[in-house]
């Protein structure tokens, strides 16, 4: 009895242990915090998100890539520093710093040493970017001209003109639509002046989300959060962030792009569902099965084991404010493309239809919960973790109850979850490959 009893206390312990204490309050101005922390290293992440996304940029499409624009340039001038001294300084004090773009959020992240001396300078860094930009009319020049090259190239390339006839026939005339760079003629036209009203309109202190995790304190955590948020612009000037819904496809549409190639691209799919969606873990467990579990999946069972027709194939479901992507795809050799594509529309439906096998679900299950523990296993996993419960207003424990929930999905819950969200009669097909241009 002695010995089940000191058993118990232990795993108490450990359970106690794993949670992940996030700490979450809200400045004056309005900007979020969450905070954990952690002295295993002498080191701290922080990251700065703002609703400054692509689906942000203003009607028309115009201005197409100046959502981007502004948030690349953030670290390129600031507060009296040109880009080469910033990257100098950080440099200096052996500070790394990155970003992240999508439809949605805009965002720079930052790992330092965490003693004061270096500390102190790489924040001082981050703070002037993020609040004093400089959008410097020669280096927009430069990155206009990196841009538009890279548009060029991506004009040439199988794989990013099927993405992009993808994206614009699920999402049709909806913001997410928008190609995240922008357009060649619409980064042609952006001036200086253009970066610098966005950055008023979203880069206001009302709308940031700033997460930190590593060797500070919870008083540490809010000096950084004041000092990169003190001199943003006033929450009076920002912009309407609301995202329209994204409208379901009222028909299957099919588009073929001839490419010379010997093999084609396809993508299949249809808008999907919100960051929100009390379907997500359904969802989420049900596309392991069917297309997110590699070896494990049905999709590359048929595609790949039993017919030869692809080396992969592969599902996904990408959560955004609004519908993010359903999307599966593969690439066959062309004179097997509309085989492939059978196939993967005739696995889809009956997907849909039947469901899941409670094996497939165990086996889902254990995989996904096995598997866990390996994507917060570092302070820069975590931080993305915070930046995006943060943003999407997801609860405070969504890590700790993340195993919880994954084991309490039913095979019913992914049927019915499929049935609502999955119209495997009105789906996006896009084929690049075959013939000539």
């Amino acid at each position: 009895m002695r010995f089940w009893m000191i058993l118990l206390a232990l795993c108490a312990s450990m359970s106690a242990h794993a949670a992940l204490p996030i700490q979450h309050w809200v400045l004056a101005n309005g900007a979020k915090v969450y905070f954990v922390e952690n002295h295993d290293l002498p080191m701290l992440d922080v990251s700065v998100d703002f609703p400054a996304g692509t689906a942000a940029e203003p009607e028309p499409a115009s201005q197409g890539g100046v959502a981007s624009l502004t948030r690349s340039l953030l670290s390129l001038g600031a507060g009296g520093l040109d880009d080469n001294q910033i990257a100098r300084g950080l440099g200096d004090v052996g500070a790394v710093l990155g970003g992240r773009f999508d439809a949605d959020r805009a965002g720079i992240t930052l790992r330092t040493l965490s003693s004061p001396t270096e500390r102190t300078v790489a924040l001082e860094m981050l703070a002037r970017m993020v609040q004093q930009p400089t959008f410097s009319d020669t280096v927009l020049a430069r990155e206009k001209a990196r841009v538009i090259a890279a548009l060029k190239q991506a004009e040439l390339q199988p794989e990013s003109l099927a993405a992009r006839a993808f994206q614009q026939a699920v999402f049709g005339s909806h913001p997410y639509a928008r190609r995240d760079s922008g357009e060649i003629a619409s980064v042609s036209r952006l001036a200086s002046a253009d970066l610098r009203a966005f950055y008023r309109s979203h880069y206001a202190a009302q709308g940031a989300v700033i997460a930190l995790i590593g060797d500070i304190s919870r008083t540490d955590a809010e000096r950084v959060a004041q000092q990169l948020t003190a001199a943003l612009p006033p929450a009076s000037q920002a912009a309407n962030l609301a995202i329209p819904p994204v409208p379901v496809l009222p028909q299957a549409v099919t588009r073929t792009i001839p490419f010379p190639a010997k093999q084609s691209q396809v993508l299949i799919g249809q808008p999907g569902v919100t960051r929100a969606d009390p379907d997500y873990f359904a969802l989420y467990v049900g596309n392991y099965v069917l297309g997110g579990g590699g070896f494990d999946s049905r999709l590359l069972d048929e595609v790949r084991q039993k017919r030869g027709l692809a080396y992969s194939a592969y599902s996904y479901f990408s959560p955004m404010r609004a519908s993010g992507v359903f999307q599966m795809g593969l690439q066959t050799r062309v004179d097997q493309t509309q085989q492939a594509v059978q196939v993967v529309r005739d696995t889809l439906a009956e997907f849909v239809e039947n469901g899941v096998s409670e094996a497939e679900l165990t086996q889902a299950k254990n995989n996904i919960v096995g598997g866990f523990p390996l994507r917060i296993d570092s302070n820069k996993k975590i931080l993305e973790y915070l930046a995006v419960i943060g943003f999407y207003d997801l609860p405070l424990n969504y890590l700790d109850a993340f195993p919880a929930r994954i084991e309490a999905v039913t095979a019913a819950q992914i049927q019915a979850a499929f049935k609502r969200h999955v119209h495997s009669d009105r789906m996006v097909t896009v084929i690049v490959g075959g013939g000539t241009q």
